[in-house]
């Protein structure tokens, strides 16, 4: 498995581009801006993209879709209980002063427990609500891609329409009950581990009493 990460955008959301070196399939998860830094990562690789996956749809994590969606014909995949904010994503874009093409109708609507699989590699889907009533996470192979549930010594906020606290709270106690040397891969900033959340983050403590 090789993963590349670029932060891309003004709010530096991370896309990762995720594949298996024997058959050279790919995953893109969060494909938020930049859709020609994305795609020619894409091209340059030799990549067969087979899914494109948003963890949620917040304008920052969705924004270059319509580009790659007809780029790779690649079938879009977000959770089910994210159809709402997925459709209202171009809305909250420009409420914060940014603009996004019309989304491609999602072609996939996950479900808890379903599966992923990239070649020889295979990714349980974590539903994940709090930040968005959708969010999910994606476990497999060691590590779990947390979009914007966990930071690196943070949570994701829960303020936006449809979040949750109480839900947040679930999330977090769900993704830190992973393995402890789990990679952990968010949707924005570095990188991190279960271990290390689980003893530096600030939210730890009451989170997981």
């Amino acid at each position: 498995m090789k993963i590349n990460v670029m932060s891309v955008g003004p709010l530096q959301a991370n896309c990762f581009i995720v594949w298996d070196e024997e058959r050279l399939e790919a995953l893109v998860i969060d494909p938020g801006d930049e859709p020609d830094r994305i795609i020619n990562f894409i091209k340059e690789n030799k990549l067969n993209v087979k899914y494109i996956l948003c963890t949620h749809a917040h304008f920052d994590h969705v924004g270059a879709l319509p580009e790659l969606k007809e780029e790779t014909s690649a079938p879009v995949a977000i959770h089910e209980a994210e159809k709402e904010i997925y459709e209202g994503a171009r809305d909250m874009a420009l409420f914060f002063g940014y603009n996004i093409d019309k989304l491609p109708e999602p072609d996939i609507l996950l479900n808890d427990d379903e599966c992923i699989r990239i070649g020889n590699m295979e990714f349980k889907v974590l539903h994940t609500p709090g930040h968005s009533p959708g969010g999910l996470c994606l476990y497999g192979n060691g590590v779990v891609f947390t979009g914007d549930t966990v930071f690196a010594g943070s949570v994701g906020r829960t303020d936006f329409y449809g979040g949750s606290m109480d839900d947040l709270k679930n999330s977090f106690k769900k993704i830190l009950s992973l393995p402890p040397h789990t990679r952990i891969l968010p949707g924005h900033g570095p990188e991190s581990t279960v271990e290390n959340e689980i003893r530096e983050n600030p939210f730890s403590e009451e989170f997981l009493s």
